[in-house]
C-alpha cells in the first residue's frame, strides 16, 4: 500500500477505530501514532490503575508482548484486503533489554517480508527518552475468510 500526507492521517484514523471496547488494544489504550511504506509506530501509556506490573514493580513482559503483537499484527492488516483475509499471529519470540515502571512505551513494527501468506516483522520497544526496552520478531499468517474452521477439533 502506497502511504502517503493525503492517505496517512486517514489510515491512522481507520486503524486507531479498529480499536473498540473489548479489544486488547483498547484495554491497554494503544495508538496509532505513525505509519510509512513499511512501518507502523504506536504508543502505550503506562497505566499504574491497571495489572500490568510484576510483583517486583516493573512493567509485566507479557504486555510489552502484546503491544508489539498489536502493533505488528496491525502492520501486516493493512497489506491485505480485509475483506477477504485475516491476519492471525503464529510465532513471536521478545527480547527483553531493560526494565520500565512508568512512563510511555512506543512500538516500531517493520516489515521485513510481505508474501502471500506469511509476513515477517521486527518490533522494537523504547521509552520515552528512546531507550531500547525489548526487541521482538514475529510471523503473521494470512488466510482466506472463505476457509471454514472446525473448532471443535
Amino acid at each position: 500500500m502506497e502511504i502517503n500526507a493525503k492517505n496517512k492521517n486517514n489510515l491512522l484514523f481507520y486503524l486507531n477505530s479498529l480499536n473498540t471496547k473489548n479489544t486488547l488494544m483498547h484495554f491497554l489504550q494503544i495508538k496509532y501514532i505513525n505509519i510509512d511504506h513499511d512501518s507502523l509506530i504506536g504508543k502505550m501509556i503506562i497505566d499504574k490503575q491497571k495489572t500490568f506490573f510484576q510483583p517486583e514493580g516493573f512493567i509485566h513482559g507479557g504486555i510489552i508482548t502484546s503491544l508489539a503483537e498489536s502493533i505488528g499484527s496491525t502492520l501486516s492488516l493493512i497489506y491485505v484486503n480485509k475483506i477477504l483475509f485475516n491476519v492471525f499471529n503464529i510465532e513471536i519470540a521478545v527480547n527483553h533489554i531493560k526494565h520500565i515502571k512508568t512512563g510511555i512505551l512506543f512500538a516500531k513494527a517493520k516489515m521485513i517480508h510481505t508474501g502471500k501468506t506469511l509476513h515477517f516483522i521486527n518490533v522494537k520497544i523504547f521509552n520515552n527518552d528512546n531507550n531500547i526496552i525489548s526487541f521482538c520478531k514475529m510471523t503473521n499468517i494470512i488466510i482466506s475468510k472463505n476457509i471454514e474452521y472446525n473448532n471443535n477439533e
